[in-house]
């Protein structure tokens, strides 16, 4: 193994005099530059622009998207986060000029097609779902877990009850106190017992009339189905409560179960996650959010509305809703390829998608818990939280030592160090969309890592043009733009 050069920057390679066009001679009168464009509204200098031949640029981006790490050309195991395959006939459809040239200030009569589709994905989500009413507006995951308290804390204050109070397990997704926090209320953890489970015992103790919603995922993130959901369901019931359902492991449940037949009265989708669209990098998603009759009121408007004689139109006359969450009525591009999926899928191939998830996951584990435990169960849903604590204790090598030289395999890390109930936490998913041979080909490297020479552990990653920098400070003093050199002076002779 050895350490790669990073690619150099446009700027660094570029020679004065190079273009990747050369124009002719004008063959036209040259007018004076200020009768173009008055001074007033020029730059003061000349642009410092790369000056590259068109062969240089395209070897340059050519060799830095060979750099990147994608789910195109790596596995990815990432526990919770869910990067599986994106099927390319999604992305050829959601580029039709129908679809991809629509503009959301259109009149309603010119997008009956685009709103026909989105009237259908609610329609869907909500029968995936159990649930009643959908709105697709929320830009994200976490975006639609706070735009679903506050539909319930809109619900609450119509109702005159003043709840302050979100009931969290201490293993949901770090989103989910954050939620509660940013729409008012207060979040209160709920422990785990020793199975990974809700500790029923601290779930009572801390349910009472202040009680607004308990956030569950289920499957919860060491990825065990927790069949106390119909009690606690009944607990909560009984207090006037809601009970939210983070649906960020639906993958694993897709028609053989549904969150509203196990009591759930709000959730929402993470897209990229069940339906496979596309995910990461900080640029656009979506988090539809699903309720009961009696929330849908409050849903963030505009819903897409359907009228007697079956056109379209986009239902903005909601005087109960919690209002707009975002611009326009979603991200109608991540939007469209969910409706792709299901339709290709259809009821019995999404329970196959959700089948093949729990059985990859469960033939991983299989092959890797003799050298990597597995605190909570033998088996498992859709991912597991393989533990390298003794690993640690014995030898020195930590969870992050295992993430980083799976880089120098061309493998991405799984999460790790969560969730935080398992020392040392290696989340690992392998997702529905991997083949046999992929899951034994990760788990002979996992084993192969597991009896390395710790110092070369210690190192890794060893083929990566950056190994281990230090991540506090590059989040702090970000370095955003390329700035020019410094002459360097040579002094007096």
């Amino acid at each position: 193994m050895y350490k790669l050069d990073p690619p150099a920057l446009l700027f660094e390679s570029s020679r004065p005099g190079r273009a990747t066009t050369y124009f002719p001679a004008s063959d036209v009168p040259e007018r004076p530059l200020d009768e173009l464009i008055p001074s007033r509204f020029r730059a003061s200098s000349v642009a410092d622009i790369p000056e590259l031949s068109e062969l240089d640029v395209v070897r340059h981006y050519t060799n830095l998207s060979t750099s990147n790490m994608s789910i195109d050309s790596n596995f990815y195991p990432l526990g919770s986060c869910t990067m599986k395959y994106n099927p390319k006939r999604n992305e050829r459809l959601a580029a039709l000029p129908g679809l991809g040239s629509q503009h959301p200030y259109q009149d309603e009569s010119t997008l009956q097609g685009l709103l026909a589709v989105l009237f259908e994905l609610q329609e869907f989500l909500a029968e995936i779902a159990g649930l009643h009413a959908v709105s697709l507006q929320p830009a994200a995951g976490a975006h639609g877990e706070l735009s679903a308290l506050l539909v319930a804390a809109a619900y609450f204050a119509e109702r005159g009850e003043q709840r302050a109070k979100v009931l969290i397990p201490d293993s949901a997704h770090g989103t989910n106190p954050a939620s509660a926090h940013l729409a008012g209320f207060e979040p209160v953890t709920i422990k785990s017992d020793g199975r990974g489970l809700v500790d029923l015992e601290d779930f009572r103790a801390k349910l009472d009339d202040q009680t607004a919603v308990f956030m569950i995922t289920n499957p919860n993130t060491v990825g065990l189905f927790d069949p106390q959901i119909g009690e606690i369901s009944r607990l909560l019931r009984e207090r006037g409560a809601l009970l939210y359902l983070d649906g960020a492991n639906m993958n694993a449940i897709l028609g053989a179960t549904r969150p509203g037949d196990m009591g759930a009265d709000l959730m929402h989708y993470n897209p990229h996650k069940t339906f496979s669209g596309p995910h990461g990098g900080g640029g656009p998603g979506a988090g539809p959010i699903a309720v009961r009759d009696f929330l849908a009121p409050y849903l963030p408007a505009p819903l897409v509305g359907r009228r007697e004689d079956g056109t379209y139109f986009l239902d903005r006359d909601r005087p109960r809703s919690i209002g707009r969450v975002r611009a326009f009525f979603g991200n109608t591009g991540v939007l469209f390829r969910a409706y792709c999926y299901i339709r290709s899928q259809g009821p019995d191939g999404l329970k196959r998608v959700a089948e093949h998830a729990v059985l990859n996951a469960n033939y991983l584990l299989t092959l890797v818990r003799d050298l990597y435990p597995v605190p909570f169960g033998d088996r498992c849903m859709h991912e597991f939280v393989a533990s390298a604590r003794g690993m640690a204790r014995d030898r020195g090598v930590r969870a992050m030592d295992v993430a980083k030289r799976l880089l120098d395999h061309n493998v991405h890390a799984p999460t790790v160090y969560f969730p935080l109930i398992v020392p040392e936490a290696l989340m690992i998913e392998p997702t529905e969309t991997e083949s046999r041979e992929t899951l034994e080909a990760f788990a002979a490297t996992l084993r192969e890592i597991a009896v390395e020479d710790p110092n070369r552990l210690h190192e890794a990653p060893l083929s990566t043009p950056i190994s281990r920098p230090d991540e506090v400070q590059a989040a702090r003093n970000l370095v955003l733009r390329w700035r020019k050199p410094e002459p360097v002076s040579h002094g007096s002779a």
